[in-house]
């Protein structure tokens, strides 16, 4: 059975109920979540057994962390514990012309604290399919983006499949160029997921059009680049689709364009992630891939919270309709 393997930062999210604006009103939701995180749970639910490696504090939100993972069915063997803090990030869901807006509360956190040198990534790779992380983790601080780089020479050097979303988070970078930092570890990736403005201000790319795939894959050296696309329609009403170039078979697939009802915001791309590296892990063909992760993303965001819980049967069912 095939096992993956994701490395990130777990957060504690918090946002008004309903529609209602950041911290106007006296009541605050909670969910657990985290770009990389997202793409575990997901592939729990997707049928593919997923280790999650991070650092959580030893104090109640860490233990209850730590059990919201294990609930969904992701492996948390590999966690470490210690540090004095759980991130925590701020969503105010917007609506019509005001935009979702983001707060991020993580300096200082248990995770970016980490010691680069903990993590036995031979280890943790020993026995797994495929490594997955994000452009977040090493925008939170030098240890951060040395453990992330140490992960993705590790499974490169056992021949494990690399996938990297770029997830380009500008109030992480706080001015700094995320080029020098991203490029080399998305370079010979596997596969590299990102939108449009990710490609231009992470890796200095700018192509308009569906010749960016290609360029990135071409720049890069990967196997496969997926590039992601939203388009807000409504207040509520987002179109989502995507491409997918396969190098090794010089041909680029368009996915079937999403219209949805937009619920939450939040987690569309990580389910999308997940679903298109459990498709190509199970050898289904590119398209069949791409369609299928289409699918799932947009699904996500019909559901509230950062965790897809969709099912493959769910995802079939969406795609059937």
């Amino acid at each position: 059975m095939t096992r993956v393997v994701t490395f990130g930062e777990l957060l504690l999210r918090l946002s008004p109920p309903g529609e209602e604006r950041l911290l106007a009103s006296p009541q605050l939701v909670t969910f657990f979540g985290g770009a990389e995180a997202n793409v575990a749970v997901a592939l729990s639910h997707l049928g593919v057994p997923c280790d999650y490696v991070t650092r959580l504090p030893e104090n109640p939100l860490g233990d209850a962390a730590l059990e919201s993972l294990r609930r969904e069915g992701v492996g948390t063997q590999w966690i470490a514990r210690g540090g004095e803090r759980l991130g925590l990030y701020f969503v105010e869901p917007g609506a019509d012309l005001r935009t979702m807006r983001v707060v991020y509360d993580r300096s200082g956190s248990a995770f970016a604290q980490l010691d680069p040198e903990s993590v036995d990534w031979s280890a943790v790779l020993a026995d797994a399919d495929w490594f997955h992380t994000t452009g977040i983790a090493p925008a939170l601080g030098g240890r951060p983006a040395r453990a992330v780089g140490s992960g993705v020479a590790a499974a490169r050097a056992a021949r494990r499949p690399v996938s990297i979303d770029l997830n380009y988070r500008e109030a992480l970078w706080r001015g700094r160029d995320p080029r020098p930092i991203i490029e080399p570890l998305a370079r010979g990736a596997d596969l590299v997921i990102g939108n449009a403005t990710a490609v231009r201000v992470m890796l200095g790319i700018d192509v308009q059009g569906d010749g960016l795939a290609q360029r990135i894959a071409e720049h890069l050296g990967c196997r496969f680049v997926a590039v992601t696309q939203r388009e807000s329609l409504a207040a509520r009403t987002q179109a989502w689709s995507a491409v997918l170039y396969d190098a090794g078979e010089r041909r680029l697939t368009a996915s079937r364009r999403e219209e949805v009802c937009v619920v939450d915001r939040v987690g569309g791309g990580d389910c999308f992630a997940a679903a298109l590296i459990a498709r190509l892990l199970a050898g289904a063909p590119p398209a069949d891939a791409l369609a299928f992760a289409a699918a799932a993303g947009a699904l996500k965001l019909t559901v509230p919270g950062d965790f897809s819980r969709a099912s493959v049967a769910d995802v079939l069912e969406w795609q059937r309709r």
